[in-house]
């Protein structure tokens, strides 16, 4: 499973992922599993949050043959909107350094 990795600075991590976790709940589901928030959809993207101190931690994936750069893309916009007041950046690892060896391609991955 094709996934990026990123980083979010702000002072309220927990209100970004429930937030976001609320937005997104009707695509799929949405809950707390082992202190993480994690969003799945049906249509197979995966997204985990998680808050520490100052930073909101995220992964997001697709399944193999997806796009994981434009689901990361589509996720890391929507949280930027959300804390657009903020002027909240999502911050990526590079693509080949998240250890899946994947560049992604396929389906453009967006849950919108």
């Amino acid at each position: 499973m094709p996934t990026r990795h990123g980083t979010m600075k702000t002072d309220r991590p927990e209100r970004y992922a429930k937030q976001l976790a609320g937005h997104w709940a009707r695509k799929g589901s949405a809950g707390e599993e082992d202190g993480v928030t994690v969003i799945r959809f049906e249509t197979g993207q995966v997204v985990a949050l998680r808050a520490e101190p100052g930073l909101l931690r995220i992964e997001a994936s697709v399944a193999d043959g997806g796009d994981a750069d434009r689901f990361a893309q589509v996720v890391a916009e929507h949280l930027q909107r959300f804390g657009q007041r903020d002027e909240l950046e999502v911050a990526w690892a590079a693509a080949g350094g998240d250890g899946d060896g994947s560049a992604g391609g396929g389906g453009d991955g967006s849950p919108r």
